[in-house]
């Protein structure tokens, strides 16, 4: 009897694990098919970029017998004869300054809403986190209103932008904050005790074990300027020398330029905009992540 039971037992255990393998299987083929849907427009515009002519817009991604492909590095070397080198810098000096500002910024904002109990903390919390939930769109008129009376719009956009990306990072506290709430406060009484200053507190004990969200922090201020088209658009206007790449990219895109053979350039761009960013993130990735998972929790 027992040996009956043993018998129906392994049973039950390879038949569980056969389905746990039928099942992971099916998991990792539908990734695999996804994860081929997601790549496939990034692929065609690597391969794209290589090609020399015809460079206007083709239907066939990599031969066609009627057409005469060429294969080369022309749109890069003619790439950096254009515009875009100006357009990269002004993306970089943007992203740059708005990443060391915003960090800085809401990595002090969310450590004083995690260690600080004053007045009014909680309803300023709940009334950034209602006016977060408001769209930017809904202030980009006045914004440009704004920028264009004192005179940071047009050719001097990049100011302007860099104002309006830092002028509410405080209100990014949420993430930096949860964060900041699972590292015991017993360190921080414990430093006080031996006479350190509450900034000394912050920059040589917090900051270190919170290497993860100042990353995650770092990435996500940095990206958001990186890739900003509508605003920067509307604030640069008609002025070349103010784009950023996105603007500067999508005017290549219009209809009198895209004749004029600069869709392959275009692709080129794309590729060279999307490597340091690709780059960074594979080289932060297990900070970044721990960064998310680590700020997900209720303060």
């Amino acid at each position: 009897m027992k040996t009956n039971e043993n018998t129906a037992s392994m049973k039950r255990h390879m038949g569980m694990k056969a389905a746990s393998r039928i099942s992971n299987t099916i998991i990792h083929i539908i990734l695999v098919i996804i994860s081929v849907i997601w790549l496939i427009p990034f692929v065609c515009i690597v391969i794209q970029s290589f090609r020399v002519y015809p460079t206007t817009m083709s239907r066939y991604l990599l031969n066609h017998p009627d057409i005469a492909f060429r294969w080369g590095f022309d749109n890069y070397v003619n790439l950096w004869k254009s515009d875009f080198p100006r357009w990269y810098l002004n993306t970089f000096i943007i992203a740059l300054v708005v990443a060391v500002v915003q960090t800085i910024i809401v990595l002090c904002m969310s450590y004083t809403l995690s260690r600080f109990r004053f007045k009014l903390r909680k309803p300023m919390m709940q009334f950034m986190l209602i006016l977060g939930m408001f769209p930017g769109m809904l202030s980009m008129i006045i914004l440009y209103q704004v920028l264009k009376d004192i005179g940071l719009a047009g050719a001097n956009a990049i100011p302007g932008l860099i104002l309006v990306y830092v002028a509410s990072s405080g209100m990014g506290y949420y993430v930096s904050k949860g964060f900041f709430d699972t590292i015991p406060k017993s360190l921080d009484e414990a430093a006080r005790v031996d006479g350190a200053t509450r900034s000394q507190v912050l920059f040589k004990i917090i900051l270190p074990l919170a290497k993860p969200i100042v990353i995650y922090t770092v990435l996500t201020a940095f990206m958001g300027p990186w890739g900003d088209f509508v605003f920067a658009k509307y604030v640069s206007g008609v002025t070349p020398s103010a784009y950023n790449v996105a603007v500067g990219l999508q005017s290549w895109l219009a209809t009198d330029t895209m004749t004029n053979n600069y869709y392959t350039m275009f692709c080129a761009g794309g590729v060279v905009v999307a490597i340091p960013v690709v780059i960074l993130f594979m080289c932060l990735q297990r900070y970044y992540v721990e960064g998310v998972t680590g700020g997900a929790v209720k303060g």
